[in-house]
């Protein structure tokens, strides 16, 4: 009998998560419904904050209820927050860099070359990476002296 009240007391804490599972899944779908629709938005700046922001909540639902990271000892946080912080170090301490197109000892040339030919683009009116005038610049080689992409013909098996 004592083994019986042991088998029951062990299996009291397990609960069937599958409705839990299922919310969770749908809140995740309609998240990334929100944010695949929200690129078509003309407003870039918002955009990327949501999108950015839908990503967070998205990360947050995955990793507490799917890795059961809430039910985890709390060193288990303190080294998630330590990663995600030296994540936001390693980031703020590159994009200055990544982000400039000159330096004290260094240039960006294609960074360089790309912003004088969407200026130039802009200047003549152009389509911008949309029409077909941007498409033509976009299989265009990514320097002067490197060789043209060419179109090979699609073969079926």
């Amino acid at each position: 009998m004592s083994g019986d009240a042991h088998h029951d007391h062990a299996h009291a804490g397990h609960h069937d998560h599958s409705k839990q599972y299922i919310k969770i899944w749908a809140a995740l779908f309609v998240l990334f419904l929100i944010s695949v629709f929200g690129t078509l938005t003309p407003w870039f700046a918002l955009t990327l904050v949501i999108g950015f922001g839908i990503a967070l909540v998205k990360a947050y639902l995955v990793v507490r209820y799917f890795m059961h990271v809430n039910i985890e000892k709390p060193v288990v946080h303190y080294a998630l927050i330590a990663g995600l912080a030296l994540v936001v170090l390693f980031f703020a301490a590159v994009s200055p860099d990544v982000l400039n197109h000159e330096g004290s000892r260094w240039t960006n040339v294609a960074a360089e070359a790309e912003v004088q030919r969407r200026e130039a683009e802009h200047a003549a009116g152009g389509a911008g990476h949309h029409g077909a005038e941007g498409a033509a610049h976009e299989a265009a080689p990514a320097h002067e002296g490197a060789p043209a992409a060419e179109a090979a013909p699609a073969e079926h098996h």
